[in-house]
């Protein structure tokens, strides 16, 4: 069963036949307890506050049974890591959804048990309600004012907290139904000739910053953490 905050989305799984509903992430209506596991894909770094990023991870646990098991994946700050530049960095501006490009494949391979071995790191931000970067030993600078910087695609990050800007485009109308929308990175060749722009706000983790974020609640395990092709990853088990 899907949930998603996007009501085109959620039809799309429709007329597919999955199961789909629209819903917050900050409160999901399941009841407490019913999930052998949850699954959060290029959602969390979506939320803006600390403390909000806190309250999903919560939210998902509470849906867990008692050694059920969730998912996270969310976006790193280091899109170089060990000397090796993530598929976002490597490819062309344009060819792809970047979430769904450096999502995707990554998350589905890690579903299917083959996650990258890796064992846990030691925290590298240990309150993960901080929201210092240098703090957080991250190489990112610190927003001086309420201007969120804009991102330029297909580079790396130096700042934790930003806008990646997309251009909308209009679809063509379906029999029956209305015009469809489309959401194309800016800088890429569908983009060049599309207003307007929309920027989405994203908050980048560090190394060691979900992890930690998890490991602040009460009644969770980390099973696993590692970095997978520009991202940070978490296996948890509510106990």
């Amino acid at each position: 069963v899907g949930c998603d905050r996007s009501k085109n989305l959620v039809d799309i799984c429709g007329e597919k036949n999955f199961q789909a509903f629209v819903c917050d992430a900050l409160s999901v209506p399941i009841r407490s307890g019913s999930c052998d596991a949850c699954i959060s894909i290029a959602v969390i770094h979506h939320f803006s506050t600390a403390e909000r990023r806190l309250a999903t991870i919560r939210e998902l646990v509470r849906l867990l049974r008692p050694g059920g098991t969730a998912l996270i994946y969310v976006w790193a700050m280091e899109q170089e890591y060990r000397n090796q530049k993530s598929k976002y960095l490597k490819e062309k501006i344009g060819s792809k959804d970047p979430e769904e490009e450096m999502n995707a494949g990554e998350a589905q391979r890690a579903l299917r048990g083959q996650m990258p071995g890796s064992s846990s790191r030691d925290a590298a931000c240990s309150d993960p309600l901080r929201s210092d970067p240098k703090e957080q030993g991250c190489d990112a600078t610190p927003v001086a004012d309420s201007r969120l910087p804009v991102h330029t695609n297909r580079t790396s990050f130096h700042s934790q907290d930003l806008l990646v800007p997309w251009h909308l485009r209009g679809g063509t109308k379906k029999k029956g139904g209305s015009i469809d929308t489309v959401l194309f990175p800016a800088g890429s060749k569908e983009s060049q000739e599309l207003s307007p722009v929309f920027h989405r706000y994203y908050h980048v983790f560090c190394e060691g910053e979900l992890e930690a974020t998890c490991r602040s609640l009460d009644g969770v395990r980390v099973q696993k953490s590692y970095y997978d092709q520009g991202n940070w990853c978490v296996v948890l088990e509510k106990l």
